[in-house]
């Protein structure tokens, strides 16, 4: 009898979603690999041997640009489009095998991923309908100006090695820049930092955890993957009933606040974590968060069950939601948050990773003029 090997579907890099099997396309000619597309925009290509990448990006770039050859070799990577890959892929069961072996059989195929950044996808949308180009405003400018992408190193530099030591002086040292130039040396530097979460200090967690999220947000710009693969490594630990999910919450928010426009769609998988009291906060701080820069992504979200949450007992929540809400513009809850401007309960909120005391009443007011304004 053959022993089953566990696998888990492929996801996109981008958004987090599950995709579908690629397939051939019968509009193309001489395809060379089978495609396919995430609802978030990025396409993809499968390469069953994983040797042919530069084929398979190729590909894949080609059909992002609804096949323009002339506007593909145009667009420059990172300015233009991201790229990532899920390994380790096998197309027969359309599952990723982390051991690399199903069966007795090796599993090489790669799924290689393009996705244009917003201004191109739209540019590509005009050409296709054969629109007048026109200048177009991109949302994720805005945050490549508040994330600094890391530098290209000089050809011929060695890499980098990752160790505990390593990592753990520069998070103590807040070394953004550096940390994000060790991960794009080192994969297992995302890892290593993953640890320090692991700390009964919660100061000390909530540093760590916004300083991953700026880490991300620089890292992204040239290997989404691995920060992809870092948010499916938190939400897993998030779920695990047999340990405590420290830090793990916050750093999902504070990577999702930094870089929306990738991993926006991660946000809907945090809504079911505000059932339990043991992330109840840091669910809603994450999603406060992440209204700061995208509030839609977290409209269209069922954020009214949080309506309930400004009557709780525990004042830290009942402060969070305000600000939740005030940065979501929810009118509908204007008479609740009226009724909070003399709860004068103190908390502490942790704002880029350091704590600042404030009060129910504090966030109330400030979500009212949101409301006001």
């Amino acid at each position: 009898m053959q022993r089953k090997t566990a696998g888990k579907p492929p996801w996109c890099p981008f958004c987090g979603q599950n995709v579908e099997p690629p397939a051939d396309n019968p509009e193309r000619k001489l395809t060379e690999f089978p495609s396919g597309s995430c609802e978030c925009g990025a396409v993809y290509s499968c390469d069953a041997t994983g040797h042919n990448v530069g084929a398979a990006l190729v590909e894949t770039l080609l059909r992002a640009c609804n096949d323009n050859a002339e506007l593909a070799w145009e667009l420059l990577p990172e300015d233009d489009y991201l790229t990532g890959r899920i390994e380790k892929y096998d197309e027969q069961t359309h599952q990723v095998i982390e051991t690399g072996n199903i069966n007795g059989r090796a599993v090489r195929g790669v799924l290689y991923f393009v996705r244009l950044h917003t201004e191109m996808s739209e540019l590509v949308a005009r050409l296709a309908n054969n629109e007048q180009p026109k200048k177009l405003s991109s949302p994720t400018d805005i945050y490549r100006k508040t994330s600094s992408p890391v530098s290209t190193p000089e050809p011929g530099t060695p890499r980098r090695r990752a160790d505990k030591k390593v990592v753990k002086n520069l998070i103590a040292d807040g070394d953004v820049d550096t940390l994000a130039a060790l991960c794009l040396d080192d994969r297992k530097t995302l890892r290593l930092a993953q640890r320090l979460l692991y700390d009964p200090d919660e100061s000390s967690r909530w540093r760590v955890s916004w300083l991953l999220g700026q880490v991300c947000a620089r890292v992204a710009e040239r290997d989404p993957g691995q920060v992809s693969e870092l948010l499916h490594r938190l939400f897993e630990a998030s779920h695990d009933s047999a340990a405590t999910p420290w830090g793990m919450v916050e750093t999902i928010g504070a990577v999702i606040a930094a870089r929306p426009d990738i991993f926006g769609a991660f946000a809907q998988h945090l809504v079911g974590f505000m059932g339990a009291e043991s992330t109840r906060i840091q669910t809603i701080w994450a999603l406060a968060e992440i209204a700061g820069v995208r509030s839609e992504l977290v409209r269209s979200l069922p954020f009214y069950a949080t309506f309930a949450f400004l009557g709780d007992p525990d004042p830290q929540v009942r402060g969070h939601t305000a600000r939740l809400l005030g940065r979501l513009t929810a009118r509908e809850a204007s008479m609740q948050l009226m009724g909070l401007h003399n709860d004068d309960a103190p908390f502490t909120l942790y704002v880029e990773g350091a704590p600042t005391a404030t009060s129910v009443s504090e966030q109330a007011r400030m979500a009212m003029q949101l409301l006001t304004t």
